[in-house]
Formats: C-alpha cells, sequence, structure tokens
C-alpha cells in the first residue's frame, strides 16, 4: 500500500489511530455525563441531553479538544475523571510493531494529536510508545485543531516537510480533507477506530483495519 521510498516524513495520529478511540467515547458519552449528571441531581439519560449540544457546538474547535475549557465549563475535574478509566487506554491492534517497523525503516514518526498535553502525557505514560516519535505536537501548542489549514501551515514551518513525500494516517476525516487541500498526498483513515463500534466508511480515503496491512 505504501511505497517507502516515497516517503520522507511520516505524521500520526493518537487517539483513535494508535490507540484505541474506545476509552475517549466512553468517556465523553457515558463516564462524564454519568458523573456530572450526579453532581446536579440528574439521571444520565437527562445529562445526555444536557451535555451533548453544548459538545457539538464546540466539535472541531481547539475547545472542544481542551481538558482546562471543559473543567470550566462543566465545573467538574476532567482530567481526574479520564485518570478514573485510563485502563482502558489501549494500542490498536498491531500498533505497536508498526512504530517499530518504522524505527527500523528510520522514518522516525512525529505524533500529531488535537489532544491536550495532559491527556498526551497520561496516555504516552500508560502506553510507552513516546519513544517511538521524533516530537509529539499538539494543536494547542500551535494555537489551532488540525481541521484547519492553519495548523498545517505553522506545522510545516516548525518541521519544513515536503507535502508530497509526507504520509499522515489518522482517523478524523475532516482533519484528512483538510491536510489534502494543504497538500498532503498520502492519506489513510482507520476502519475501525473504536474497537467497540462497527467497521466504517471512510468514504474517499483508503482504510487501515490493522497496521499490518501496511508494514
Amino acid at each position: 500500500m505504501i511505497n517507502w521510498n516515497d516517503v520522507d516524513t511520516v505524521l500520526l495520529d493518537m487517539d483513535g489511530t494508535l490507540l484505541d478511540l474506545y476509552f475517549d467515547n466512553y468517556f465523553w458519552q457515558e463516564y462524564l455525563p454519568k458523573h456530572w449528571g450526579e453532581k446536579h441531581g440528574l439521571d444520565v439519560e437527562t445529562a445526555k441531553r444536557e451535555l451533548v449540544p453544548r459538545f457539538k457546538s464546540r466539535e472541531g474547535t481547539l475547545s472542544w479538544y481542551c481538558l482546562d475549557f471543559w473543567s470550566d465549563e462543566l465545573n467538574i475535574d476532567v482530567l481526574k475523571l479520564k485518570a478514573d478509566i485510563e485502563h482502558l487506554i489501549q494500542l490498536r491492534p498491531s500498533a505497536l510493531e508498526f512504530l517499530e517497523s518504522l524505527v527500523s525503516r528510520d522514518k522516525i514518526p512525529v505524533m500529531v494529536t488535537n489532544a491536550h498535553q495532559d491527556l498526551i502525557t497520561m496516555k504516552l505514560e500508560k502506553t510507552g510508545i513516546g519513544k517511538y516519535f521524533r516530537e509529539v505536537i499538539s494543536s494547542h501548542r500551535l494555537g489551532a485543531p488540525k481541521e484547519e489549514g492553519e495548523f498545517w501551515h505553522k506545522l510545516n514551518q516548525g518541521m519544513n516537510f515536503t507535502p508530497t513525500r509526507t504520509i499522515l494516517i489518522d482517523d478524523n476525516l475532516m482533519v484528512l480533507r483538510t491536510a489534502r487541500s494543504y497538500g498532503i498526498s498520502n492519506l489513510f483513515s482507520i476502519a475501525r477506530p473504536d474497537s467497540q463500534a462497527p467497521v466504517r466508511d471512510t468514504e474517499e480515503f483508503m482504510a487501515i483495519h490493522d497496521f499490518r496491512d501496511v508494514l
């Protein structure tokens, strides 16, 4: 699937790409509503009805990915709640094997993620994958989410990569479309970001089911 001789730069997303998105989906869809609802005397279904529109209104923005924003907005310690279920943080199939293969090919990857820095730290400590990356770059550091072209311009200002010789693997279709508009041509999505959800239609992007597919 990939001609590695034509690739200089490897950009990898974290949540839903290297890590199972179940942790995040369960947290936002079940665990947080339950605890926030209890705090306000609401059952979980009522809490969800209150929270979902607030979440939706922030999708694709830095605020959506910012733990500090939601801690203030909901008056609850989001990072502490996430730590309660950190045992659910898991690598996706063959992700570790894939990272080791990249290193053996001298294709040291860069992680590009919308995740908040505190959450990145938690997940890298839990999985031990930080050592495989040349750099870990959060959109919060660049001041724009990956869904916006500004992120890719700022990323390239710092890295000086050639878009046509760069590969990006990301489960977020909007991110992939924005990266394509910027000029990155080697784009792959993830067929099943959440191990507890069905395989999804990745539309115009080639889907990776297992990282052995691209080794």
